[in-house]
Order: structure tokens, then sequence, then C-alpha cells
């Protein structure tokens, strides 16, 4: 195995993928190595309508050996440390790997054991997530034989990956007791850590509208902390305008949980973070501030964006172009806007396709009113956004995000 290279990359998914690309779309000649513990790569956007009966999870899912770019060496093995004063990382093998250039897209970590009891019972008693590959399959088992009784979606805090994730379960849940006739049999919960529906506030009101439509009780500054899957109930803790911490206990039928979300641990601990954890950036540049041939990529790094692979396929070119420029003695001069998109599955057949930038800004990628559902946006998330993933964003195909 060799342990010098012109970049390395930490994180075999779809930001360390897609940039290995777009480096060898500019120069076939460099040595680059992608570092990755995993031997699958998964199409997350996809789980959400796995949980509505509308996807196939298999397909989902493919081996990381059949998506390592060609000329790319593939290194089986986790990240331990970073030294970026010597340029290399540390493995948990023991092997120290050297670099010209270094972008980790390491993604981010599920903290499913920061709510006490919930790790036991995913899986059982009507508790479950889309959020993980094994249990978005039961979220639709659940859908479909609940006929009455209690529904609970929970949302934790920010950030999260695919801030619309958790709302989604609740129309597309929702959606197919009204289409089956149970809505009105079936008592829906929406408990949000935050205090708002959505952080773009441009499409609050629409998705408002399909929450009134489907009768779902909105609970804001409610965060779960304690699932009882036995009981089947789950306790949320809440703040009053005094800063009182008041306690819930809510029975359930079903239970949709997206816990809360960390940087991994080999991230929290290096020097590359910052306060809180995340790898700290440039927001424009996506270049590290604590070197200047590291940059970051993904939901790892701090850059106040939308964590979505959406975004991922934005920035992969643009740090690709950047990190180049740095190897070449130059300053980096691509910039990123803060682009993500989260397609927010209204019902089925409709999405509300937000596509927006830093400070919310609308960065609409059709000439269409991004408001509006539309049956047009469900054919784009359903069936053509899989192939984009898996045939153009992971090969260097950079329709619409080919940097300036």
């Amino acid at each position: 195995m060799s342990t010098q290279f012109d970049v390395v990359i930490v994180g075999g998914g779809a930001g360390g993928i897609a940039v290995a690309s777009s480096l060898l779309k500019r120069r076939r000649s460099l040595s680059i190595a992608v570092i990755e513990p995993s031997d699958r790569v998964y199409y997350q956007p996809s789980w959400t309508l796995v949980g509505a009966g509308e996807f196939d999870i298999k397909k989902s899912e493919r081996r990381t050996a059949s998506v390592i770019p060609a000329g790319v060496e593939w290194i089986k093995d986790a990240v331990e440390t970073f030294d970026p004063e010597n340029n290399s990382v540390i493995t948990a093998n023991g092997n120290t790997i050297s670099y010209g250039g270094l972008i980790v897209a390491a993604g981010l970590k599920l903290n499913w054991g920061a709510i006490e009891g919930l790790e036991e019972t995913l899986g059982q008693n009507g508790v479950t997530s889309n959020y993980r590959f094994d249990l978005a399959p039961y979220t639709w088992d659940l859908v479909k034989a609940l006929k009455g009784g209690t529904a609970v979606f929970t949302q934790p805090g920010m950030p999260i990956k695919c801030a619309g994730a958790p709302q989604k379960a609740v129309y597309l849940s929702c959606n197919t007791w009204e289409q089956n006739g149970a809505l009105a049999d079936v008592k829906v919960k929406f408990h949000n850590a935050g205090g708002v529906l959505f952080g773009v506030a441009d499409f609050v009101p629409v998705l408002n509208s399909y929450m009134d439509r489907y009768s779902v009780e909105r609970n804001y500054n409610s965060n779960l902390v304690a699932v009882n899957g036995e009981t089947q109930t789950a306790t949320f803790e809440s703040k009053d305008e005094d800063g009182n911490v008041n306690r819930e206990d809510v029975k359930f039928d079903m239970l949709h949980v997206v816990p809360p979300q960390i940087s991994p641990d080999f991230i929290r601990n290096s020097p590359l973070a910052n306060d809180t954890g995340w790898m700290e950036v440039d927001q424009t540049t996506l270049q590290s501030t604590k070197a200047n041939n590291i940059f970051g990529l993904g939901d790892v790094m701090s850059a106040p964006n939308a964590k979505t692979a959406a975004a991922v396929r934005k920035q992969a070119p643009i740090v690709a172009v950047n990190l180049l420029q740095v190897l070449d003695g130059q300053a980096p001069s691509c910039q990123y806007d803060g682009y993500g998109a989260c397609p927010l599955t209204v019902e089925k057949g409709k999405i509300v396709m937000a596509e927006f930038g830093y400070g919310g800004k609308l960065i609409p990628t059709l000439p269409l009113e991004p408001k509006t559902p539309r049956r047009l946006n469900w054919i784009l998330k359903k069936h053509i956004m899989p192939p984009l993933y898996w045939d153009g964003m992971f090969k260097g195909n950079e329709l619409f995000v080919k940097p300036d």
C-alpha cells in the first residue's frame, strides 16, 4: 500500500467519491487515496420514500469498491487522528498516510445514544426511523398497519442532515392514512426541538397548509429525551418563557425518531475542529481555517448551509478547483454560495422543491415558482435524482454545478 499521495480524501461517501472524480476530471495525473472503512455506500435521500412504500431499499445501496473512480486507491481503514503540521493522517491500523492536499468528507454521527432507552427499542415496539437503512422499511410496515391511535414524529435541534426529512415522514405517512381512510382515526403529533417549522421562511406557509390538512398537532421547542418501548411512551422536555424545564410523557402507537447529530468523534477531538466540534472552514472557499492545503466537504464542516446531498453536489467541484489552485501555489478563487436543496414531499405525487443558499436566499434551478407543490418535482425526486447521484455526481458529471 502506498503511503504518499498528492491528495488524500477522508470519507468514501457522496462527498469523497464526487470530489475524487472532479479532481481526476481536471488533472488525471494526480495520485489520490480515499480512506473509508465501510464497504457499502448509500443513497440516503431515498429512505424517506422507502418509509412511504415508494422506493426499493435495495436500490439505495452499492458496494464501495464499485464506486471508487478508476485510478484512485481505496484504503479500507479509518482515520484515527490528523497531523496537519506534517501533512499526514494516522489511521486506526497504525498507518501514516502523507498528502500534498487533504479533503475531509467524513459525514456526521447519528447520536442515537443521546436519547435514553432509544437504542434498545429501535425496530420494535412501534419505534422507527428513516435515518437508518435497516429501519426505513419498518417505517412503512408501521404506516401500513396503523388504522388508529397516536403517531408521534420528532425532530432534534440543528444541525442535522436534511432538515426537511423529519417532516417528510409526517406528510407521507399522513397522506397514506388519508388515502386508506385511516387519517381521521390517527392522532398525529410533531415534536420539533426548534422554534419554527422550516428554517427558510418562504416555504413555511405552504408547509403549514399541509400540516393543517393532515390535522397535525405541532409542538415547538419540544425535545425528545427518552423512550420506553415496552410502555410505548416518549418523554419530551421543553422550556417555558422563564427558562423552566417541563417534562411531558406522550403515549404512542408509532414513533418516528430523528436522532441528534454531531460530528464524528475523530473530527470533534482533532486539531481541525472548532469549539462546537465541527470541522472549521471558510464558508465561501471551504478551506480549513487551520491549514491552507486542507478543505472540508459535506456534512462534517462548519459552514452554515443545509446538510444535503444537493449541497455536496455543488461543493465537490468547488473544492476540487480550489485545492488544485492551492497545490499550484495560488489562492482559492471559487466560492460556494451555500446552495442546498430539500425536496419536501408534502404528498405522494407532489413535492415542494426548496432550493436555497446562505441567509435563506432562494436559488431555484428551474424557472418555476419554487413554493408550489408539483408533480414534476416528484418525478425528479423519485426517478431522476437517483441516477443523477450514482451516474452523475459520483462520476464527476457537473450538470448545473460546474464552478466558474
